[in-house]
């Protein structure tokens, strides 16, 4: 409890966006522009403030639509006064409560995300630290893709300008139609006034015209990728597309060019406009210096972010690197369209920005080997010399789990296979009572099984929860807890990070080996990086899912139950031995 006779101190630190910004509510408060849900948030996050001590959204329960309002109310670097805002000369502001908290304790608690996008800004968020342990440091490489990534869509753009500059009943709304009210002032001269009038309606001008071109940019996107891309109804939710050479060669490519070079010519002007907008406020003396500091702080914020959007959107566009990965993603529901970047390797990046900069770096998992060996994870993070230990697990698995394997299942790729999985997964939850879980690779495949098996089951009291169906993760997790005759099906979230201790969980059921989507662009960039892609890059990574997996089962040393795969490939296949042999010992 005590660490050189000073009390141990520990603290947990969360991204900035997690904590109101007082200032930013204040200002939303003031303008009277909201709508309903806004309302509805002010009223919530009030009241909320009479009681918070951290002002942590976690706190507050945000509903659908509200969420998007947090965004305006969220602590954010962009638009942080620092020293010059008056909640933090008061010591009021939530975020960097949380910080000195975190600057004053021996030990500090991050999420990769959080730890990760630290190394981005290189450090304006953590304490310094010389000392590192990274748990479920299988997520590492992912964790990286996204941070070091990039992503926009039509919406998100869209509402940057519209922020900027709108009509809102005939009359300019927006941040910019703020600046007028600031050089109403005293002392002013008509002629600085007519300047800025003027600036202000040629941007507004500008934005009016790129806010059109948005649309026309991924309308072009949407009329091409229909032309080249062949539409798949397999996948309800989302399709991914890699923009290859291939489809930068193809003739009318030349039109997507065209159309961003439009919009581009566009931002340019507007980024222009905005600075030199800039110069002018920040060296205008004006009688409410507060009001014009919270002004340019939030122009300055919006002119970063079209400056970021710019430069992503340009990259995945017209400029390409080649330690790059550049795809399209369309949603199902509504057709729109997301541009995303990657990194073809993060190794390097972890190892300059991360594990170069430590004393000690501690990367700790239950799966983080294949075969008995940490050699795929070292080539994945690069790292070239650690000091490894493997230990044991504290839980008998040869006495506590039985694994099955069905012969008579057909193999994913056969006919009547998901025919068969829905009658098998009946006939367990029947003999088991309930008390299952069902790990999936694919929404269609849940859903599909959730609509074929709960009616049967629910004749048999036996209640179905479905993840994405039934309510949120936590609830339906809950719900199986507490119900005694119930069945789980879940996806990706719930192969880990899942502990249901004793007898309300017996019996897991794999449906089908987890093994990444070959069309997945990021993973099939990296997989062409290998001589022997399937054996040296998929199959490790479907180990580490299956492991994952596979542990939900027993998470105490009273735990046993079943494990069942319905994929016989792991008996059919020459890869199968391999899986089976990164599993613990167990009855099969």
């Amino acid at each position: 409890q005590h660490i050189l006779g000073v009390p141990f101190q520990a603290a947990v630190l969360k991204g900035r966006s997690n904590y109101v910004c007082l200032r930013r509510l204040m200002a939303l408060r003031k303008s009277r522009q909201s709508d309903i849900d806004g309302v509805r948030v002010l009223a919530k996050v009030l009241i909320w403030l009479r009681v918070t001590h951290t002002g942590d959204r976690s706190e507050l329960l945000l509903l659908n639509t509200e969420t998007s309002i947090w965004s305006e109310i969220e602590s954010s670097s962009e638009t942080c006064l620092g020293e010059r805002c008056l909640f933090l000369q008061t010591g009021r502001c939530f975020f960097y409560h949380a910080k000195a908290r975190a600057e004053r304790a021996h030990l500090v608690i991050v999420n990769h995300a959080l730890l990760l996008s630290d190394l981005v800004l290189e450090s304006r968020i953590l304490p310094e630290f010389k000392y590192l342990i990274i748990d479920e440091a299988h997520h590492l490489e992912e964790q990286a893709t996204n941070q070091f990534g990039f992503e926009v869509g039509r919406r998100s753009i869209y509402s940057l300008l519209v922020s900027l500059s709108h009509m809102d009943n005939g009359a300019p709304a927006g941040l910019l139609a703020q600046v007028p009210i600031l050089f109403q002032s005293q002392g002013i001269s008509s002629s600085a006034r007519a300047s800025m009038t003027n600036q202000i309606q040629q941007l507004q001008a500008e934005l009016d015209k790129a806010q059109h071109r948005v649309y026309e940019i991924f309308n072009t996107l949407g009329v091409f990728l229909e032309e080249h891309v062949p539409s798949s109804k397999q996948d309800l939710y989302e399709q991914t597309i890699s923009l290859h050479s291939g489809l930068r060669t193809q003739p009318d490519w030349t039109a997507v060019e065209i159309a961003w070079d439009n919009f581009s010519a566009s931002i340019k002007t507007i980024i222009r406009g905005l600075e030199h907008l800039l110069t002018g406020i920040d060296s205008t003396v004006v009688s409410d210096t507060d009001i014009r500091d919270d002004l340019s702080q939030d122009l300055k914020a919006h002119l970063q972010r079209l400056q970021e959007m710019w430069m992503g959107m340009n990259s995945i566009l017209m400029e390409p690197e080649d330690e790059g990965i550049y795809w399209f993603s369309v949603s199902r529901r509504d057709q729109e369209i997301t541009l995303h970047s990657a990194p073809l390797q993060v190794a390097t990046l972890l190892r300059d920005k991360l594990f170069n900069t430590k004393d000690c770096v501690v990367l700790t998992s239950a799966t983080l080997r294949t075969e008995n060996s940490f050699h795929f994870i070292k080539q994945r993070l690069g790292l070239e010399d650690p000091v490894e230990l493997a230990l044991d697990s504290p839980f008998h698995f040869e006495s506590a789990v039985l694994l099955y394997v069905p012969k008579d299942v057909p193999e994913p790729s056969e006919p009547f296979y998901q025919k068969t999985v829905e009658q098998a997964l009946i006939d367990l939850a029947k003999a088991t009572e309930g008390r299952m879980l069902v790990l999936f690779t694919s929404n269609s495949q849940l859903n599909a099984t959730y609509r074929a098996i709960q009616r049967p089951l629910d004749e048999d009291d036996i209640v179905v929860y479905g993840q994405g169906i039934d309510g949120s993760r936590r609830q339906i997790l809950d719900n199986f807890r507490t119900t005694p005759r119930a069945v789980l099906l879940g996806t990706r979230s719930f192969w880990e990070g899942v502990d249901v201790v004793g007898q309300a969980l017996s019996c897991l059921v794999i449906a089908r080996l987890p093994f990444a989507v070959p069309t997945d662009p990021v993973l099939s960039a990296r997989a062409l990086t290998f001589e022997d892609p399937f054996n040296q890059f998929y199959l490790p990574d479907s180990i580490l899912r299956f492991r994952q997996g596979f542990g939900r089962l027993i998470r105490s040393k009273d735990d046993y139950g079943v494990v069942v795969v319905l994929d016989k490939r792991i008996l059919t296949k020459s890869y199968g031995k391999t899986i089976l042999r990164s599993l613990p010992r167990c009855t099969a």
